[in-house]
């Protein structure tokens, strides 16, 4: 699959002139600041109450501490999950208490707010101790207050910040112009003089031939807002617009021409939605003049997301990604009205009416901002999400197939060939879901909370990550290794209107000692009559029979008889198996991780289909059906 040439936004750009287009920092106003009245109280009464209500949960926030002993966590014990929930409930609370004082404008909350930002720019680091590795150093136990790091975290504080400057400085400095004062200086020092100085950390993919990911738009739309906002030399907001496009285009070159997302569909809300996040900000703050919608690759990257919509909020969840997805409702809508795609602008408009239409209170102030300005236009909008009957992501070799466009109704089958060295990788070449009705069957069981272990060496040792926990066979004991190496060969992908089917050779994604000459893997989804069948037929170099098929299911199974599995209640579906071959046997995996269990609840099940006798060649067929 050809790869778009580095360089793909400079080229398009290279015909303008940044400097004729882009805005002076006083001209450029995305936003109208809280002292422009008029603007915030014409908001929907609803959404400025229901702001308000939000900023009044944190009158008086005594701003968590965060002892030098909490960092240290992570290296300690592994566990990251304490630090960040103190830190992260410190940026929510200083958000909401903005949008709140934008929204009432009686200073109310101008206290809290100096408390907050006070609280803030005196912490010695503003990412998380999980990502406390500066270039050419290893690991430490604090942060190097003298080395500034940009991570996910640094950049959406130094974000957040630039935001609250720029809509408060007049309330803020009539208090004491220390303030902003001091947070701009707090951020230039933390952000802005690295990000311009500085080419090697890796997300920015400028040195060291490491390979970029979602950090790569997330971290980079922070700083470009930074620039945007808070810097006050024209040349620097230039060069900062120019490293941007830059970077972005390492982000691109990433991509197939598919725009597939080999991280997951959850971190498209961070890859593909940050992207878009940065080309917002360009256009924007040059008028309408750097609109960079037009490029192929960015509308594609845009629809990865629909081509991934299961139900509801159900979606495709390769790689590290949950089930279950609250998508950015209002940046799907913006997205999809910037490509002129409807059927991406009708997903945002579906979320945000399934959500009740209710405010986002919990988005970052980035995206928070532009929701509630666009609230009216999102709020009046109709439209479903499209339900695409058929989907070829050959990039990623991820297909997806319904009974039916325009419906969740009926069979849908989502499966993917690709190679054990992906980004957030699990090892699961030829995994599949199946969903009924928009509610799943076999399921891919997603990743816990993440830990020290979760992206370190032991990695793998995570069952959630081992491919006898997703839908695939286990031989001669042997499970799927990790790297590009082990990958489907032969992939090749059909659909017609009687049905659509993926097919592949899963041997190269298996060690050698697995003994396995060919495992041809088939999976179909019959529309008419309606039923998925999964095919492996299979070639080994010695009769054995240590062969076992695992398939995980949120539904309790009843064995009701040989070749027989009842999944889920009425009307549910039936999985039948070949009893001459395969002897059914059912494992309950006990939840205990809080990040699965608001998935899935307290239990998944494993269905363990073992081979009865020793074989050298042999074909297993199972058939999943309406009841």
């Amino acid at each position: 699959m050809t790869r778009p040439a580095p360089g793909l936004l400079a080229r398009r750009l290279a015909r303008l002139d940044l400097a004729q287009v882009l805005l002076p920092r006083p001209a450029y106003r995305p936003f109208p600041p809280a002292q422009h009245r008029s603007a915030w109280e014409a908001l929907p009464a609803e959404l400025r109450a229901a702001q308000i209500a939000g900023g009044e949960q944190h009158l008086g926030c005594a701003w968590p501490p965060l002892p030098a002993t909490f960092f240290m966590e992570f290296v300690r014990t592994g566990d990251r999950s304490h630090f960040e929930a103190l830190s992260f409930d410190r940026r929510r609370a200083l958000a909401a208490l903005v949008v709140a004082e934008c929204m009432q404008g009686q200073g109310r909350f101008l206290d809290d707010i100096t408390n907050g930002i006070w609280a803030i720019c005196e912490e010695s680091f503003w990412g998380v101790p999980a990502h406390n590795a500066a270039p050419g150093r290893g690991r430490e136990a604090l942060p190097d207050v003298t080395a500034p790091i940009i991570d996910l975290f640094a950049g959406e504080t130094a974000g957040l910040l630039a935001w609250t400057d720029y809509l408060l400085r007049p309330a803020l400095d009539a208090i004491t112009p220390l303030v902003c004062r001091r947070l701009r200086q707090e951020v230039r020092r933390r952000l802005l003089e690295p990000f311009l100085a500085r080419d090697d950390f890796w997300w920015m993919g400028l040195q060291g031939g490491h390979r970029v990911s979602n950090w790569n738009p997330w971290c980079t739309s922070n700083c470009l807002a930074a620039a945007l906002l808070l810097e006050p030399d024209q040349e620097r907001r230039l060069q900062a617009v120019a490293k941007s496009l830059r970077l972005l285009d390492r982000f691109l070159a990433t991509y197939s021409p598919d725009g597939g997302c080999d991280e997951g569909t959850s971190y498209w809300t961070r890859a593909g939605a940050s992207l878009f996040d940065c080309l917002d900000l360009l256009h924007g703050a040059s008028a309408g003049r750097i609109d960079l919608s037009a490029e192929p690759l960015v509308g594609e990257i845009g629809r990865f997301l629909y081509r991934c919509h299961i139900s509801g909020d159900y979606y495709i969840n390769f790689a590290d990604g949950a089930a279950r997805l609250h998508i950015p409702a209002d940046l799907v809508y913006r997205f999809g009205r910037r490509l002129q795609d409807p059927h991406l602008a009708a997903l945002g408009a579906a979320a945000h009416r399934a959500s009740s239409r209710s405010p986002q209170l919990a988005d970052p102030l980035p995206r928070r901002l532009p929701a509630i300005f666009n609230y009216r236009e999102l709020t009046a909008a109709e439209g479903d999400p499209p339900y695409l009957r058929d989907v070829w992501l050959p990039g990623i070799q991820v297909m997806a197939a319904r009974e039916q466009a325009g419906s969740s109704r009926g069979l849908y089958l989502a499966a993917k060939g690709g190679h054990n060295g992906e980004q957030h990788n699990h090892n699961d070449v030829g995994q599949f879901l199946v969903y009924l009705d928009g509610c799943p069957l076999l399921v891919d069981p997603g990743v816990e909370t993440y830990t020290a272990q979760t992206f370190s060496s032991h990695r793998y040792e995570l069952w959630t990550m081992q491919s006898a926990y997703h839908n695939l066979p286990t031989v001669n004991g042997h499970q799927q290794p990790a790297g590009e190496q082990f990958r489907a060969a032969k992939v090749s992908c059909r659909a017609t209107d009687e049905l659509a089917e993926l097919a592949m050779d899963l041997a190269p994604a298996y060690p050698p000692q697995a003994g396995i000459t060919s495992w041809v893997r088939t999976l179909r989804l019959h529309r008419q009559p309606a039923q998925v069948e999964i095919s492996d037929e299979f070639a080994l170099a010695a009769a054995t029979s240590q062969l076992t098929l695992s398939l995980l299911t949120p539904c309790p199974p009843q064995l009701v008889a040989p070749g027989t599995i009842l999944l889920g209640g009425e009307p549910g579906a039936r999985l039948h198996y070949q009893p001459a071959h395969l002897a059914a046997a059912v494992e309950t995996i006990e939840l205990q991780d809080g990040r699965l269990r608001q998935v899935w609840g307290e239990r998944l099940y494993r269905l363990l289909l073992q081979a009865r006798k020793s074989v050298r060649r042999g074909c297993w067929r199972l058939q999943v059906m309406p009841r």
